[in-house]
């Protein structure tokens, strides 16, 4: 039985981080065969892993198959208000909370990422590895917790905000106002800031999509 489990978790933690890299795409369909073959795990915590995915909104059906779940804008903007919420309160504690270590790995994020402006997907990529440690600067593991299923979600989007146009090098002035912040322990200003860089990640996105559906569509924008 031990094994069985582990099996399931092995297989769950395989698709899903998958999924979060990007390997499979909202909307590609997901075959029990093709990933037990992927990953060399039986199909049966296959199975079971995608049953699990399928519970957790991850996967949806299309017909008898499962596919990889979509958001669509009214999903996407409530996931960004609980985003915005437990985010900012992460930051609150991290003002309390970081470490000299914690602030130090912050800015040294913050300054490495100075190389990945314009390349958006290297910077979506380290973006997280910043707001990952933010959450792990507030000391709270149930928010940590919450925050982790947040953005499993987050991976659902086919898009990433720091493709628009001056996202990517405003975004990092915004996450140098976070460290700030919280390094002269001010949690008032280290929930503002992130709150606003969690607002304004959300409005380029919007941007962004508008962009792309004018596109895809032909139609000139002006």
């Amino acid at each position: 039985m031990a094994d069985a489990r582990a099996g399931q978790m092995d297989a769950y933690q395989l698709i899903l981080r998958a999924i979060d890299v990007g390997t499979y795409r909202p909307g590609d369909r997901l075959v029990e065969s093709e990933l037990a073959d992927r990953f060399g795990v039986s199909r049966t915590p296959i199975r079971e892993a995608l049953q699990r995915l399928e519970t957790q909104s991850l996967l949806a059906r299309d017909g008898r198959s499962l596919i990889v779940a979509s958001l669509d804008h009214n999903q996407m903007a409530e996931l960004y208000v609980v985003r915005s919420e437990l985010e900012g309160l992460a930051a609150r504690l991290a003002a309390r909370h970081a470490t000299e270590e914690e602030v130090r790995l912050l800015r040294e994020f913050v300054e490495e990422d100075k190389g990945r402006v314009g390349d958006p997907s290297a910077l979506s990529r380290t973006n997280r590895r910043f707001h990952r440690q933010v959450h792990l600067a507030s000391h709270n593991r149930y928010l940590v917790q919450q925050l982790d299923l947040v953005y499993r979600s987050m991976a659902l989007m086919t898009t990433t905000s720091l493709a628009a146009e001056g996202r990517s090098a405003r975004a990092l002035e915004e996450h140098a106002a976070v460290v700030d912040a919280i390094s002269k322990s001010d949690a008032d200003a280290a929930q503002k800031e992130l709150k606003g860089h969690i607002s304004r990640a959300y409005e380029a996105r919007l941007r962004r999509d508008a962009e792309a559906a004018v596109d895809a569509s032909g139609v000139s924008a002006d």
